[in-house]
């Protein structure tokens, strides 16, 4: 073959990828959900919050903390793509509601029926005056109820049941934010984007310098992987993806260590490399999409379960670990084959 023959190789964007479900997102948001596991071993076990993985390396940001960003970065990326391609506003938000609420009550059900009268030490009529609050608030994710009477009173991380479901109140709240941007037809429209980027960073950076109240600080913490899964959706033509601009991303992240956007950096750096991992390999790692998506069962059960381990006497994290991750897959599995993909299914349905 002559030299001009040779064609160039062709470069790879975000876009190229986007349209099509062969990835590797699955198998990405299962890993994070053991993530969290795995960094709550550490608090459930002795109480121990901020020893949990990665916490001191990075500047606070525990492993739990780096594997929601990896959820709300890939959420932003799905959330703006179904917006855009949704007909009507009515399929947008069926297909929102029908993924996260049946799972989430069902997970509500199991532990307040099933599980705290087994674990109370309180009066059995005590908790079940408290019972019709704890699924009420928890299911409208408006105002979370951690406790149940009686239920984990012991345990070094006291009487809370379930509490990775404080960040489904936030991720709604960001599907909002995608819902006025697709209104407004911003997420059409990149020149809007990027005033609506700018207006993001005022209000983002506002809120982490003045920390106007605890629950805007995490919202803007949470929001900015989000909307740079956002951005990589409106931008997916021209996001060119490439193991350099990764690398060069993440040396940026490491030069921005010693200053107050490290955090910002880092964000950035983790959210281009999980859709460079998302779209790039390719082969057998892609079969794993033939299991399912137990991500969110994992992510909902895991907490509850490692409280009843850490309630046993369980005072080691590995040992925590070991026990209430295969544990969290089996109800995971249950799940997504009972719960979420019937959901889903009902959900197209509709739509």
């Amino acid at each position: 073959m002559s030299r001009n023959e040779i064609s160039p190789i062709k470069p790879k964007f975000v876009g190229d990828f986007a349209s099509n479900r062969d990835n590797n997102l699955n198998l990405i948001r299962i890993i994070a959900a053991i993530g969290v596991l795995i960094s709550h071993a550490w608090a459930v076990s002795d109480g121990l919050v901020h020893e949990q993985p990665l916490s001191s390396l990075l500047k606070g940001t525990d492993l739990g903390k780096v594997s929601v960003y990896v959820f709300f970065a890939i959420s932003g990326f799905l959330i703006a793509q179904s917006f855009v391609r949704s007909s009507n506003l009515k399929s947008f938000w069926v297909a929102r509601i029908f993924r996260i609420f049946p799972a989430l009550l069902v997970v509500l059900l199991v532990t307040a029926f099933i599980l705290a009268p087994i674990l109370t030490a309180a009066p059995m009529d005590e908790l079940l005056k408290a019972i019709p609050a704890y699924i009420t608030r928890n299911f409208t994710l408006f105002y979370l109820q951690h406790k149940l009477p009686g239920v984990f009173m012991d345990n070094p991380v006291h009487r809370i049941i379930n509490i990775p479901l404080w960040t489904l109140n936030y991720e709604l709240i960001c599907y909002f934010s995608v819902f006025l941007l697709g209104l407004a037809g911003v997420l059409k429209n990149r020149l809007s984007m990027i005033i609506a980027i700018i207006a993001f960073l005022v209000a983002y950076s506002f809120v982490l310098y003045f920390e106007p109240h605890k629950r805007l600080v995490n919202l803007a913490e949470l929001s900015l992987p989000f909307m740079t899964g956002v951005v990589f959706y409106v931008w997916r033509e021209k996001i060119r993806l490439n193991l350099s601009i990764g690398l060069g991303l993440v040396t940026v992240a490491v030069i921005c260590y010693p200053t107050p956007l490290f955090r910002e950096a880092f964000v950035i750096a983790l959210a281009y490399v999980i859709f460079l991992l998302a779209y790039l390999p390719d082969g057998l790692i892609r079969q794993y999409n033939k299991l399912g998506d137990y991500s969110y069962g994992i992510y909902i059960y895991a907490f509850p379960i490692q409280q009843i381990v850490a309630q046993q006497g369980v005072t080691e994290p590995f040992v925590n670990i070991m026990i209430s991750l295969p544990l969290a897959l089996i109800c995971a599995v249950f799940s997504w084959c009972l719960i979420e993909r019937p959901s889903l299914s009902f959900s197209k349905r509709r739509r």
